[in-house]
């Protein structure tokens, strides 16, 4: 065996090694004695995928409440609960009523992002823990607020829905990128393409919402506007209004890794790029090809989306690369691969290529942590600070993009030196919600 290849492996084994002292990772819940009730408020996808992993057996964990503005979701849904626990939770269509119910210990959020600041808030204020779904706020004010409702509120618990965080592998790989071994790594990769085979029609407003809907209360914030079934439901992320795209849809995860394995925080400036090229006009409003180009110090990471494409670099759908003079980690879900430049008089040896696949997806392990917070204390994997920053960083990418320049972060005065960028830090609320006072 090669002094090299020695020296790749011990370096892999630190990593590795590091990954199980990491604060708070996979911090099982073991023997529950005290059992959790839970709320879920928004219960389609996600939310309910979430709720699932909940309602495990040995998790002693009971869905007391759910809460939906679509009658059709919230009845089609409690029936699923009754299934699997044998009791029928209570529903509700407006999340202050669950709040206002004393049985309920946590909530989750599984709303459309354009509610997730004003709900977590409330709950908290409420004495309720949270496990909210990513993107943790829609805006950079609404991720500070929620940092600081969270900080007023020490003794309960917020766990933002980036399951990576509590993925050991996502770990593993960012400790080899920090030991040196890939060289200087002066370029990040992160993207996202999700491989639709057709665009999305443009579809009329209606002249109202269908009858089974509380539509005004599933605006909330947003500004008043008709019914269209194009920005409903799961098509609501491709609005601003209530969402950021496949920008911070994705980019929450891939982004945050990207960031976490280069030590990197805020970006000094971010380029945008992109546009609506596969859609009609009026179809959708974010990009369905969108860059951004986030400039540190020391290196430049690109963030890439897609909506047609279903393959991105390295012959993968998603994922973060990092580009090293002597190689390249590219890591996904499935697990992470170490390429290794050619070995050259200039760059010194090169390691041997490794293949490591995923030891699972996290969610599950991401449930574990919270419960297990929630009955004995300790660390979260993703508290309100990993969520606030990642959101923000995914965030910038759009407002670079939405002003059409780029745009310059002053850290030191928490804005930006562009005055239209600067406007969109916070969102234009409608006059019956604002966010709680801290």
């Amino acid at each position: 065996m090669s002094t090299d290849r020695r020296e790749f492996i011990k370096k892999s084994t630190i990593a590795a090694a590091a990954v199980s002292v990491v604060p708070g990772l996979l911090n099982a819940c073991s023997s529950p004695a005290e059992q959790v009730n839970v709320a879920l408020i928004g219960c389609r996808s996600m939310g309910f995928s979430n709720l699932q992993s909940f309602l495990r057996k040995e998790n002693n964990v009971a869905c007391v409440a759910l809460c939906d503005v679509d009658n059709n979701v919230l009845e089609n849904k409690a029936a699923e609960v009754e299934k699997m626990t044998g009791k029928r939770p209570l529903t509700y269509n407006d999340f202050r009523h669950v709040l206002d119910n004393k049985d309920v210990n946590a909530v989750i959020i599984g709303t459309p992002d354009h509610w997730h600041a004003i709900i977590m808030m409330s709950a908290l204020e409420a004495g309720k823990h949270v496990y909210v779904e990513k993107p943790m706020g829609h805006s950079i004010e609404e991720c500070n607020a929620m940092v600081a409702m969270q900080a007023k509120h020490p003794e309960l618990y917020c766990q933002v829905g980036m399951w990576q965080r509590s993925s050991k592998h996502w770990f593993e790989a960012s400790e080899i990128v920090k030991s040196g071994i890939l060289g200087d790594v002066h370029l990040v990769k992160a993207w996202i393409y999700k491989g639709y085979d057709k665009p999305y029609p443009v579809m009329p407003d209606e002249d109202k919402a269908p009858d089974y809907v509380d539509y005004d209360m599933w605006l909330g914030p947003a500004p008043k506007r008709a019914f269209n079934w194009n920005r409903f439901h799961y098509n609501h992320r491709w609005w601003y209004d209530y969402a950021g795209g496949a920008m911070t849809d994705w980019g929450v995860h891939l982004l945050d890794f990207a960031m976490f394995a280069m030590d990197a925080g805020m970006p000094e400036s971010i380029t945008p790029g992109g546009g609506i090229f596969y859609h009609e006009e009026g179809a959708i409003e974010t990009p369905d090809i969108q860059q951004a180009i986030y400039k540190y110090p020391k290196h430049v990471m690109i963030w890439e989306c897609g909506l047609n494409p279903g393959i991105g670099p390295y012959q993968r759908g998603h994922g973060v690369a990092f580009v090293g003079q002597k190689g390249t980690l590219v890591l996904s879900r499935s697990g992470y691969e170490i390429l290794p430049d050619n070995s050259s008089e200039l760059k010194g040896p090169f390691f041997e290529a490794k293949v490591q696949k995923a030891y699972g997806d996290g969610l599950n392990e991401h449930i574990d942590n919270m419960l297990s917070c929630i009955r004995k204390g300790g660390s979260l994997n993703a508290p309100v600070e990993v969520g606030a920053q990642t959101a923000i960083v995914s965030e910038m990418g759009n407002m670079a993009y939405r002003v059409g320049q780029r745009i310059n972060w002053n850290n030191a005065t928490q804005s930006f030196n562009e005055q239209v960028a600067n406007d969109l830090i916070r969102l234009n609320y409608n006059p019956n919600w604002q966010l709680p006072k801290v």
